[in-house]
């Protein structure tokens, strides 16, 4: 492997030539089935052909013009991202290039609106243990992950982790003379694949509101179809049973099927809290990626595209669960976000996937989410053929 990178990875030892669909394939030829989606980013899988047309005919136009300007293709884009995202409440965005920058703007919108509102003093962020939010300073300063603080510091002042779950410690952690926002994933990814209950979303819903502080939603990872509501918040309900609104929204990702992307979308209280100059981006809204997003957006949004994930999404829950494995412990997620608990470490498994590939065998491309925490986030347009055959392989390396 090439040695110029700087040693920011523990790779596995394989370097990827191209794609179809759900396989990947190596240098030497192998083939790979893709349960990764290169992290939730692929997620209509390799060299999708609407979605290869559309950045090879914006590129022949122009791929980059300054934020002075508007560009047709990102305008359209961001209009149709606004319109996909408007259940949750979302009325207008900004668009930048990376889930930790559009983090970044979150935090921005939330210290400012507590500013002016609420004067010096308001500006606390609170977020959760074993949340991932970036690997910037600010948005690992929000990053309840200890692991991914070593050697940092000092970082950004004015961040906090409570424990998932606790609705106690929530009311006590939001405080509405300190506490500008909440940043919460509604199904944190990087820490197990951990859903939230209905009863802690309604509770943080509930006090955000009645103390004025924004609730703000990480889906970089599990929001654009992913869990099988094109948010994942979007499966949460108030205790009236009206749908849950969202102050802050952030998505990256799968936004735009893997050209760089990001995207801060605000919410009625807070659509206009930046002003010129208060915020920016050069490569925001870039009219490839925009193009690639409109091409997602249409697959996406669609309802019935959204029904077909929750349902590989269980195919694959109900089949590991007949396994009745002695090597895994438990199997959760929504749609094709999904957490295997085993009782194993996960890097081996993840190194026998790969090293399976030869003499006419596919490898399999897993991901971990915590020491022993299988993860699996395929692309949406896996066949139900290719599911069955990526955990036959699966549970042939567990029975090795």
């Amino acid at each position: 492997m090439i040695d110029v990178f700087m040693n920011t990875y523990h790779r596995l030892p394989v370097t990827f030539a191209k794609g179809e669909g759900t396989w990947l394939f190596d240098i030497n030829g192998k083939k790979y089935l893709d349960f990764s989606s290169g992290i939730a980013v692929n997620c209509l899988g390799h060299a999708y052909p609407p979605l290869v047309r559309a950045i090879a005919e914006q590129a022949a136009k122009f791929s980059h013009v300054c934020n002075y300007y508007q560009s047709d293709v990102s305008a359209a884009f961001a209009e149709k991202l606004v319109e996909a995202c408007a259940a949750g409440g979302m009325k207008k965005l900004f668009l930048a290039n990376s889930g930790a920058e559009a983090n970044e703007g979150a935090c921005k919108i939330a210290r400012k609106y507590s500013l002016k509102k609420y004067g010096p003093g308001r500006h606390r962020i609170v977020s959760l243990r074993g949340s991932f939010h970036g690997r910037t300073i600010t948005t690992l300063s929000a990053t309840g992950q200890e692991k991914f603080h070593r050697d940092f510091g000092p970082f950004t002042e004015g961040f906090s982790f409570i424990p998932g779950g606790d609705i106690e410690a929530l009311d006590k952690a939001l405080d509405q003379s300190a506490v500008a926002g909440l940043l919460i994933e509604a199904v944190q990814g990087e820490s197990g694949i951990i859903p939230q209950t209905q009863e802690y979303i309604e509770a943080a819903a509930r006090l955000c509101a009645e103390r004025d502080i924004l609730l703000m939603f990480d889906e970089i990872q599990c929001g654009m179809g992913r869990t099988g509501t094109f948010l994942a918040f979007e499966q949460y309900r108030l205790a009236d049973g009206r749908p849950l609104k969202a102050d802050i929204v952030t998505l990256a990702k799968g936004l735009c099927g893997g050209v760089p992307a990001g995207a801060v979308l605000a919410g009625e209280k807070v659509m206009d809290v930046f002003e010129s100059g208060d915020h920016g981006s050069t490569f925001g809204g870039n009219p490839l990626a925009a193009a690639a997003g409109l091409v997602i957006l249409k697959t996406v949004s669609d309802p019935a595209f959204l029904r077909e994930i929750s349902q590989k999404g269980e195919r694959i829950i109900s089949t590991i669960k007949s396994w009745n494995h002695a090597k895994i412990e438990n199997i959760r997620g929504r749609g094709l976000m999904l957490g295997i608990d085993i009782k194993a470490d996960a890097w081996p498994i993840l190194e026998a996937a790969i090293n399976r590939a030869g003499s006419g065998r596919p490898g399999l491309l897993l991901l971990s989410a915590g020491p022993k925490t299988l993860r699996l986030l395929p692309p949406y347009t896996i066949s139900g053929a290719e599911i069955d055959e990526g955990l036959h392989i699966l549970k042939d390396i567990l029975n090795g």
